[in-house]
């Protein structure tokens, strides 16, 4: 699985900097797994141009990505966000375990958590204000995720994102922000108890920094 591959065409077609890159998936494995691009930029609300009206600027709608290809191990999707996140130069990378929010005794926040991990936002505004959706199975999967449980994976990318200029320093970047493969750093199993949260760390500082 290269999600490397396909954020990076997201990257170079939409031109913008990135916010950040999240991933769910259903705590269900060979199930598709759906990205969502969240972009640092602002568009007009409409091309009509009125003299003398200032027409606002609205932030450009996230991107949503399907992948389909066939996984067997949570370690396999881990190892895939840690090339990708590598490869953009992210500090580091968080997975969130979460159980199924349709039991008896879940909070309303941990089913409002699970919409939004899958790009549901729930404020009524239509579809193409928040999100370009190109996961067709988006629904469907956030409903299985309701009866199932998720994990969530993010990253904030250096190269081609926000944080180029805004990043702490960190000297395993190359010149243009990001890293070459391979990634050291490995997967980790699973949580026992199915929820909480990892943080895999992939930046370093290797020298002393002076006030």
């Amino acid at each position: 699985m290269d999600l490397f591959d396909t954020l990076h065409e997201q990257m170079t077609t939409v031109n913008l900097p990135l916010y950040a890159v999240t991933v769910t998936a259903v705590a269900r494995v060979n199930t598709p797994l759906v990205a969502i691009l969240h972009w640092h930029g602002f568009r007009r609300a409409t091309p009509l141009a009125l003299p003398g009206v200032d027409i606002p600027r609205r932030p450009v709608p996230g991107s949503a990505v399907q992948f389909a290809q066939p996984w067997h191990s949570f370690e396999a999707v881990d190892a895939a966000l840690l090339d990708a996140a590598w490869q953009l130069g992210a500090w580091e990378v968080e997975r969130v375990e979460r159980r199924a929010c349709s039991v008896i005794g879940a909070s309303a926040g941990e089913a409002l958590a699970c919409r939004q991990a899958f790009g549901d936002y729930g404020d009524g505004a239509p579809g193409d204000q928040h999100l370009i959706d190109g996961a067709p199975d988006r629904a469907k999967l956030m409903q299985l995720a309701a009866h199932n449980g998720y994990l969530r994976w993010l990253f904030r990318p250096v190269k081609g994102g926000l944080w180029r200029a805004l990043a702490e320093p960190d000297d395993t970047l190359d010149a243009d922000g990001g890293r070459r493969l391979p990634c050291p750093v490995p997967p980790k199993p699973r949580r026992a108890d199915t929820a909480g949260r990892t943080v895999y760390r992939l930046g370093a500082i290797r020298r002393i920094l002076l006030p």
